[in-house]
């Protein structure tokens, strides 16, 4: 299978075209290649019979070259008289049949139709920077004009985007059929800090134009070629492939741990991700053995999204142990194929040696690590869209600790698992739904589990998210379980349903609850239904509609108040550094509305993800002038906190005399978890004691 690397990182064309030109500055030719780099692609494209007319010869030995190995019909013209004397004096005796001319490129004396080709080397470059691309457009018109039916107008380029875009254009316009070649790039010294590839503008005149525009990419002189739709693809490609060759180049001349350089490789086929590779160096000054230079890491499938391979100081961690100068940590993607390690390992080794640290022998032994060898297990069980928040898919994944697992990711933020529940045999838990699973193709599994996903249901009574076990063990703050608050009812109002797992919690397990869940999106609902266990009745409820509209209306109603109102709410706005909740929900005036709808002893819950610390400083100063207590619980290897918040009219505003309390109410509210258990044949799986234990006064 052929990969087609995209790099993750943004290719800036216009800096780094004015970079490159100040540096090629008069030693232009040199960066095209000579002959023995061309000859393959020309060969191609270009017969020895071919009349071939050379635009922009220039002093380039390329002409020379075609000639001596049997090209005789060749016409060299240049605008400068100076370099036609020179060439022709050059080979008068050598090759008396090689001719240069003083001519303008863009209004020669050629009959139509009279030559099968026109070779450029470099030629529409040079020009097209000239009189804002009107004069090689001009020359461009009459290559046509000259280029018989079948002729060819052959390019040699490094396409800069306004360059390409302005020949493919023009082309395309003519109706005429259009192929990139990417000429893979020669050994190259160090010293040299412009790695970019060669491309071939090969264009074909039809003698009827073509209705749909012909775009072909292809990799090296004999690659196959890929058929694009648009110009604009065949653009990004360029870029993809430009911006491929200049991180090999950062690659193989420098180290830096505190980089992630990534990018992905993707089918070249249907243009699909398959592997998103990023790339960790070890800090200076690590003690590396001589023979750990480089080793490339499987990531198990549905693991991508863990802390240790998804974020950049787990990425750091795993590599500090695994003691390699370079670890590429490999992450495979959803609704792809894949057989075994040995495939992958076969389907990545062509191009291990591109991604190698600097100075890395040649015959180096590359190894390639996993968890226990295997590849992991994902399964796709359901996918669709919302209008809310765009294409999301449900899978199945095997964890590393063995359980299976079910997530709801949303594919515009696919390294965030939005949703996820514990799956277990319906033998040991009650069926949460009675729907069959869709046909859908899925990957072959490494290690497929020994149950069927259709005899599989969700444990009620695990929590995966580790933030809403700390919002339960919050419930402690109300002395839920207490004996002096036996058969005390608690309501809890929730905004954010997710997958439901949190409300299907308290629900099955906390005694006396009743539970109102705002949800936004009306698709979140019915997927938590249909794949994630959410049994709503008529102590577990749910409003569909806006969680700050709801708050707004309850208060406006009045009449009703809540022991606990929790905020679980991410935000789509991702250029805010806080992903939870949007911004609108800590404002002043809704934690204002919260306090207000709160009983005398009610508790604010609030799940935070703040990583811009001057953001996070603001919010906490807003909650603590609402809330004067504030107890918070940071989330191990997460961003997420947790802010237990209390207005102190129950008569324990210190959060001083609050905190001793706690273990004991924590001892009670474990207690009535596990007597409650109100739900199907399931035991809550939460530890109460140690989620108290590194709480905070803030």
């Amino acid at each position: 299978m052929s990969l087609l690397p995209r790099t993750a990182e943004e290719f800036s064309s216009a800096e780094y075209w004015e970079r490159f030109f100040k540096k090629r500055g008069e030693k232009a030719f040199e960066w095209y290649g000579d002959y023995n780099k061309l000859c393959g692609v020309l060969h191609k494209y270009i017969k020895v019979q071919d009349k071939v007319l050379v635009v922009g010869c220039g002093n380039s030995e390329l002409s020379e070259q075609m000639y001596d190995v049997g090209y005789k019909h060749l016409t060299n013209i240049d605008i400068s008289e100076t370099v036609v004397n020179h060439m022709n004096q050059r080979n008068a005796e050598r090759r008396p049949g090689l001719t240069f001319q003083q001519m303008d490129a863009t209004q020669t004396p050629y009959e139509e139709a009279s030559y099968q080709a026109a070779l450029d080397k470099g030629t529409l470059d040079a020009m097209a920077s000239e009189e804002e691309g009107a004069l090689a457009r001009n020359m461009l018109t009459e290559v046509a004009r000259v280029l018989s039916v079948g002729g060819r107008y052959v390019c040699v380029t490094l396409a800069q985007e306004s360059v390409i875009k302005l020949a493919v254009d023009r082309f395309v316009q003519l109706g005429w059929a259009v192929r990139l070649h990417c000429l893979q790039e020669e050994n190259r010294s160090v010293e040299d800090s412009f790695a970019l590839p060669v491309f071939v503008l090969v264009c074909t005149k039809f003698r009827q134009p073509m209705p749909m525009p012909i775009l072909e990419m292809c990799l090296g002189e004999d690659g196959a070629p890929t058929r694009l739709t648009q110009v604009s693809d065949l653009l990004s490609a360029v870029r993809e492939h430009q911006a491929y060759s200049v991180l090999k180049k950062r690659l193989r001349t420098s180290t830096d741990a505190s980089s992630n350089l990534s990018l992905t490789l993707s089918h070249t086929k249907t243009g699909l991700p398959r592997y998103t590779l990023t790339v960790q160096d070890c800090p200076p000054g690590a003690k590396v053995p001589r023979s750990n230079q480089f080793a490339i890491f499987i990531v198990p499938q549905g693991s991508e999204t863990a802390w240790l391979y998804s974020s950049s100081e787990g990425r750091r961690q795993l590599a500090a142990s695994a003691n390699f100068r370079r670890l590429v940590i490999v992450a495979m993607h959803r609704n792809q194929e894949y057989t075994d390690m040995q495939d992958v390992q076969s389907e990545l080794s062509p191009m291990v040696m591109d991604l190698a640290p600097p100075g890395m022998p040649a015959n180096q032994q590359v190894p390639f690590l996993s968890v226990g060898g295997d590849l992991g297990w994902r399964e796709e069980v359901s996918r669709g869209v919302s209008e809310l928040s765009g294409e999301y898919c449900v899978e199945n994944v095997k964890g590393e600790d063995g359980e299976l697992y079910r997530r709801l990711v949303f594919l515009s933020n696919a390294a965030l698992v939005q949703s996820e529940s514990r799956l277990v045999p319906s033998n040991t838990v009650s069926a949460a739904s009675g729907h069959k699973k869709k046909s859908k193709k899925k990957a072959k599994p490494t290690t497929a589990p020994s149950t069927s996903s259709t005899c599989l249901s969700v444990d009620s009574g695990f929590l995966c998210c580790a933030h809403h076990e700390v919002m339960v063990a919050g419930l402690t703050m109300l002395g839920v379980g207490t004996p002096q608050n036996k058969d005390v009812p608690v309501s809890v109002l929730l905004v954010g349903l997710g997958g439901g797992g949190l409300p299907q919690f308290l629900r099955d397990f906390v005694p006396n609850v009743t539970v109102e869940v705002v949800e936004l999106d009306p698709v979140v609902m019915q997927v938590a239904n249909e794949w994630f266990g959410f049994r709503p009745d008529d102590r577990l409820t749910v409003t569909l509609g806006d969680g700050l509209e709801r708050i707004c209306a309850l208060e406006k109603e009045g009449g009703r108040l809540f022991d606990v109102i929790m905020f679980d709410v991410d935000n789509k706005d991702s250029t805010v550094g806080m992903s939870c909740p949007p911004a609108a929900f800590v404002e002043t005036s809704i934690l204002q509305k919260v306090r207000s709808l709160l009983t005398p002893r009610g508790i604010f819950t609030l799940n935070l993800v703040c990583r811009d610390s001057v953001l996070r400083k603001s919010v906490l100063e807003r909650v603590s002038a609402v809330f004067p207590t504030i107890i918070s619980r940071k989330i191990e290897g997460e961003v997420n906190e947790v802010l237990l918040c209390s207005h102190g009219e129950n008569g324990t505003s210190k959060a001083s005399t609050i905190l001793p309390s706690l273990n004991q109410a924590g001892k009670s509210l474990q207690s009535a978890l596990y007597s409650n258990r109100t739900g199907p044949k399931s035991s809550p799986h939460i530890d109460i004691a140690e989620l108290l234990k590194d709480l905070k006064i803030e």
